[in-house]
């Protein structure tokens, strides 16, 4: 849990982004707080929306019942931290892609790479989840370009890379994508290190290595 301070300023930033009218605010603080469900984005924006209300999106968001809550929380998750003798674990890791379209970028990676939906947020969608087994890939949208020209094609950016765990497994996969009509930045093929993949380029130009061992 981030420590009370950076809590506190993450609720003035929903405060201010609902004071701009920034439009992806109003799906989480509908999603969070009950009595603004049954208003639509406009109406979100519209409504009275003060600092406590800011800290209990917070709060909730964190499965907490309100700031008061949080803040007791906080005050207990610090404590075990200090008491904590061994190092936390990291679980799992999720690359982001940014897309122009969260449903179009969902679909292609639904219908040609065997992914299925997790969640997609917002009305129009602007953040999404697809997973394959223990692959997770989120879709963050932007509205504008990231990157110059084709820089990630030329010099080989990759967004994402997912393993698989036989050789065997490596090029079965291939073999479905090529099967489904997926466009590849780079055949299957042995790297100089043992390593055996290939390279999906998704319809936003987003570089995806699927990697596996060679033998």
């Amino acid at each position: 849990m981030p420590n009370l301070e950076n809590l506190k300023k993450q609720a003035k930033q929903y405060l201010r982004w609902h004071r701009d009218g920034y439009h992806p605010v109003a799906a989480e603080i509908r999603a969070a707080l009950p009595r603004f469900r049954h208003l639509d984005d406009h109406q979100v924006l519209g409504a009275s929306f003060k600092l406590g209300d800011a800290q209990e999106l917070v709060a909730r968001q964190l499965g907490f019942e309100g700031w008061q809550a949080l803040k007791a929380g906080a005050l207990a998750m610090n404590t075990q931290i200090k008491q904590a003798t061994t190092p936390a674990i990291l679980s799992g890791i999720e690359a982001q892609l940014y897309v122009a379209d969260v449903k179009a970028s969902c679909d292609f990676f639904t219908s040609k790479l065997g992914f299925a939906v997790d969640f997609v947020y917002g009305d129009p969608p602007f953040y999404g989840m697809v997973k394959r087994d223990r692959a997770r890939l989120c879709m963050r949208l932007v509205c504008e370009p990231i990157f110059v020209g084709d820089i990630r094609q030329r010099e080989h950016l990759l967004s994402a890379s997912i393993t698989v765990g036989t050789a065997a497994e490596i090029k079965q996969l291939f073999l479905e994508f090529q099967a489904a009509g997926v466009s590849f930045h780079q055949g299957l093929k042995k790297e100089p290190w043992g390593a055996k993949n290939f390279v999906v380029l998704d319809p936003d130009g987003n570089l995806v290595l699927f990697a596996g061992p060679a033998d």
